[in-house]
């Protein structure tokens, strides 16, 4: 859900774990997470975007791996 600064709380916990990618808003008011680093660390991340932020609703958590070229991606960035 967007507004409840849940970009910048998925930047917040995947730099703490060491990952790298970026968070961006969607039109239907879903926020997009790519992620790359340590598979547990991903795993992590996923457990923390199901519980959100305060005020945030969480509906789902969709896990897809995807073919990402992150070579020159050194930080976790909001969109």
């Amino acid at each position: 859900m967007q507004g409840v600064g849940f970009r910048w709380f998925v930047a917040r916990h995947a730099t703490l774990l060491g990952l790298v990618g970026y968070a961006r808003n969607q039109p239907d008011g879903s926020v997009e997470v790519v992620a790359s680093g340590d598979e547990a660390a991903i795993d992590r991340l996923a457990r923390e975007l199901a519980r959100g932020p305060e005020f945030a609703h969480v509906s789902a958590v969709e896990k897809t791996e995807i073919q990402l070229e992150v070579c020159n991606v050194k930080s976790f960035d909001i969109k």
